[in-house]
């Protein structure tokens, strides 16, 4: 469960969120500068909120003036819009890169299927299967929950279904919480069971 209510003063505007999210995806909506990615990021701990509280199950991430946790104490896997592969390793490399369990990470390998990538580079792959790297090395980390930037906004139309469908799919087997931003309505219908709408830093779920 991801219990997160926080303020953060952007360039603009202030950013007001207040979100309750269990085992389900969400999906974050709303215009470019809305405020969209800074939720995500202050979630990960990439930026840190004004004031407010970040809780993950039992772990308090942000809490007003207290330290913050480090990201890499978070548990929390992050997928960014331009994948951020290391493009001096490896796909298995990447893979490997954080995770917690050998066998795990070969479980995700053949879950996304891209066994036959492992000895090439980033630069070597298509969209979709940076796609896919991506989502197994966060996945590997075994987050307790996963952000995703925009991840098919690159993508083919039919590559984005496909890698949809693989997301659909791992949530249904990892059960984590899920938090998604995406520009494109229809995909926000079909993925979310919650769509949260944000605009000018105020946070409103669609009925």
């Amino acid at each position: 469960m991801l219990k997160a209510n926080f303020s953060k003063q952007l360039d603009r505007f202030p950013l007001n969120v207040n979100i309750n999210l269990g085992n389900e995806i969400a999906v974050l909506s709303g215009p470019s500068g809305s405020g969209k990615t800074t939720t995500l990021n202050c979630i990960a701990g990439l930026q840190h909120p004004d004031d407010g509280f970040i809780q993950l199950g039992g772990n308090v991430l942000f809490k007003g003036k207290q330290k913050p946790a480090p990201v890499q104490n978070r548990k929390v896997g992050y997928v960014f819009q331009n994948y951020a592969l290391f493009p001096h390793m490896t796909v298995k490399k990447n893979i490997e890169y954080g995770a917690k369990d050998a066998s795990l990470t070969s479980q995700l390998i053949d879950a996304v299927g891209i066994d036959h990538l492992m000895n090439k580079y980033p630069a070597q792959i298509s969209g979709g299967e940076k796609q896919r790297v991506a989502l197994a090395r966060a996945l590997a980390t075994q987050p307790n929950l996963l952000l995703l930037d925009e991840p098919f906004s690159s993508l083919d139309h039919q590559t984005k279904v496909q890698c949809q469908q693989e997301l659909v799919r791992l949530h249904k087997l990892w059960k984590i919480p899920i938090l998604l931003v995406t520009h494109d309505r229809h995909e926000a219908e079909s993925l979310g069971h919650r769509i949260l709408h944000i605009e000018k830093g105020v946070l409103k779920e669609d009925k």
